[in-house]
């Protein structure tokens, strides 16, 4: 089963620009940052209101514009991609094509559906907290794996894993679910990695080093 709180809202973007995940997190340091500004001096001022506004941009949550088309996977997260190679999906047992995406503090961290499928498996490891830009994080972390199938019968895996400083993963659907591309599933906190398994049919449409953003740029081509 998928850790989380809750399931995910209908639709494509019906929540908050900042998401609600960071809510707890932007009061904490709303109330550092007057408190220090009415009792402490200058600098621990600035600095409070530095993190404050790092927490903000942290927990920003944008909506995009989702692209039509037929056997299109759209990126499920914002970053770099690290990845693009033929591996095993250890999830699903088979022969895939995985093409990774690394988020630093700097980028969005809401995670959406890279396909219009159904969730037919959700699982959790325990893990480690190594960089998530490096390759043996798929291996070693915390990871959160969800298994779409699509309505033609197309099988896959996307994983959230956690990195360095993320130390929680949320995840807000089960089996049975219905998610459509660009459709909010999950949030990673501080700074993290997902793994997107496809099979070895697909088409890349990024190559490494290509900054990209969730919903609204293509990762790759199913085939018909």
């Amino acid at each position: 089963m998928c850790i989380g709180m809750a399931p995910p809202t209908k639709g494509l973007w019906p929540h908050p620009f900042i998401a609600r995940e960071g809510w707890p997190f932007l009061a904490g340091t709303l109330a550092l940052a007057l408190l220090a500004s009415l009792f402490a001096g200058a600098v621990l001022a600035i600095l409070a209101w530095v993190i404050f506004v790092f927490v903000l941009q942290f927990f920003r949550d944008p909506p995009r514009r989702v692209p039509e088309g037929a056997g299109l996977v759209l990126v499920p997260a914002d970053g770099r991609i690290v990845a693009v190679e033929k591996t095993r999906d250890p999830w699903l047992e088979r022969e895939a094509l995985k093409i990774s995406v690394f988020m630093n503090v700097f980028n969005v961290h809401s995670n959406r559906s890279p396909v219009d499928g159904e969730v037919i498996g959700c699982w959790y490891n325990p893990g480690k907290f190594v960089n998530a830009d490096l390759d043996k994080a798929s291996t070693e972390n915390e990871r959160n794996a969800i298994h779409l199938r699509t309505a033609d019968g197309q099988d896959i895996t996307s994983v959230q894993v956690a990195g360095l400083i993320a130390r929680r993963i949320l995840c807000y659907v089960e089996p049975g679910v219905q998610l459509t591309r660009g459709q909010r599933y999950g949030f990673i906190r501080f700074g993290s990695r997902v793994d997107v398994y496809l099979p070895t049919t697909a088409t890349p449409r990024v190559t490494l080093g290509d900054k990209v953003r969730a919903s609204q740029d293509i990762l790759a081509q199913l085939a018909a």
